[in-house]
Order: C-alpha cells, then structure tokens, then sequence
C-alpha cells in the first residue's frame, strides 16, 4: 500500500501545502480541470482512459491554463449507473498515466475514496486529495493524510436523495462528521477545502439551493470548491444533455464564485477561466 516515493519526486505534503496556499490568496478562483481515465464517466467515459490520450488532455489543459489537474480512475458519477471498482482496477488504470501527468509540471489531485489508491498516488507526485465521501468511507484515509501532511478536499456525499430534507443542513452536518474525523486523525485545518458536492446524493433542486445558500458554509471557516460542470441540474432548468451544458455550467460557476467559491472544479477550462476573469473584471469597477 505505502510503496517508497521516488528519490526524484518532492514531499507531497509540503508542495501540496504551498500550491494550495499559493492559489487561495489569489483573488480569482483557481480552476481546477477534470481528468478522468475511465470508460464510464458520465460526460466523458472513455474519452482519455488510453495513457497517450490523457496526456494529450492534460496538456491542454495545462496550455489553457488550468491551476489543478484532478484525475480519477474510477467513475463516481453523481446518477445512477457508476460502476464500483477494485483499488486493482484503480491502480492499473492510474499507473500508466499518473507519473506522465505529474511530470508536466501542473498540480495534480487524485480524484479517489480509497487510501490505497490515494497512497499510490501521492508517492508519485500527486499533491492534493481529493475525497467524495469527504473521509467517511475508507477509515485508513483520514491518517494517510495526516501522515502525508497534504491538502484534502472534504465533499458532501449521499447515498441516496432524498427530496424532504434541508440539504444545506445535512450538508453542515456530514461536514461537522468529516472535519471531527480530520481532527483526530491529526490533519491541519488549513489543508483542509469543503466541496458541496453538487450532484451527489442531491436532487436538481437541492443542487441549486445548495449553490444559491453557498454563503453559510463561511461557518466553518475554510475554501470552498465547487464543481457544477455539466451536471444534469442544468438539465432540469434548459433540456441537455452533458456535452451540451457549458453555458449552464459556467453561469453556475460564476455565480459560485460571487458567493466565495475560490476553487472551481470544471470540463471545461479555458472556457471557465475566461468567464471567470471577466466576471472578476467587471465587478472590480466602480
């Protein structure tokens, strides 16, 4: 599980710390691009899971000005229809990929729930953690990251969606959970960000209300990532399907930042960033 980094790879906590504190005290957002090498994503299942096809994406991600590279190898999709798989599986997809993508030089995450997968991945250069079941799922995540001394992005998650409750409450309650379990285990809070999880375990009301109540998660005090890209709540206001959502994401992008999102998780970077900045410049004027 906890195989030796190699002498050629930095600590993954120290550089974790410093690109995330570095991005944080920027004023714009930082954006956060999605790579996922899996046949069953559900916007882009199969489209980058072949090493040289990823890498491809990566770098033009990279050339479009990406913060983050977030890669995944297993579909966690917000609907039904993901395809749960072994940390095997995880890992062979991962390894063809990983250390060509850390090598171009961007941060990488790693889009896994699996300490396994993640301890993997952190040897190899990734910098920041990233959890959909914000350290409630695999018990060993929560001291591997403490251990590692990185960055980890805690999400809200659901089983299922259940239309008759306060999501912003059950959101303020599954985070109290997970920032109890990062206490204990020893993580520092300021490498800590929160994600509400838009799509996860929500209905496509519940989505827009947990963007539209962003602000009360200020309580605890910590950055906020939000990643509304193509998910189906744009569908349920405009009929869509994924590929064709990246008006609807942006506008929800936007409008995540004006409510303090300072890490916005997307497809579709160059387009993001661009909406982002000129956002950011009309707001600035007088």
């Amino acid at each position: 599980m906890n195989a030796s980094p190699s002498p050629s790879v930095p600590p993954a906590g120290s550089a974790g710390a410093d690109v995330l504190r570095m991005l944080l005290e920027r004023s714009l957002p930082a954006v956060m691009g999605v790579l996922n090498v899996t046949p069953d994503s559900f916007s882009d299942g199969g489209a980058f899971i072949a090493p040289e096809q990823a890498l491809v994406r990566a770098r033009a991600m990279i050339a479009d000005g990406v913060d983050i590279i977030d890669i995944g190898a297993e579909s966690t999709r917000p609907y039904k229809g993901a395809q749960p798989v072994t940390a095997e599986r995880e890992l062979a997809r991962l390894k063809p990929v990983l250390a060509g993508v850390v090598a171009l030089g961007a941060p990488v995450s790693i889009d896994s729930m699996k300490a396994e997968v993640v301890a993997f991945a952190l040897d190899q250069g990734a910098a920041i953690v990233n959890d959909v079941w914000g350290l409630q799922r695999d018990a060993a995540m929560a001291p591997l990251v403490a251990a590692k001394g990185v960055p980890v992005i805690i999400m809200h998650n659901r089983d299922n969606a259940d239309p008759t409750i306060d999501i912003v409450t059950d959101m303020k309650t599954f985070f109290l959970r997970s920032l109890d379990i990062a206490a204990k285990a020893g993580i520092a809070r300021d490498k800590i960000v929160l994600d509400p999880g838009i799509g996860f375990g929500k209905t496509a009301e519940q989505s827009m209300i947990a963007l539209a109540r962003l602000r009360e998660l200020d309580m605890f005090g910590l950055p906020i990532l939000v990643g509304a890209s193509r998910k189906r709540f744009i569908a349920a206001v405009s009929p869509s399907e994924p590929k064709e959502r990246l008006a609807g994401s942006i506008a929800a992008h936007v409008i995540a930042a004006q409510r303090g999102a300072k890490i916005i998780r997307t497809h579709d970077v160059a387009e993001t960033l661009q909406a982002l900045r000129v956002a950011a410049a009309i707001e600035s004027k007088p």
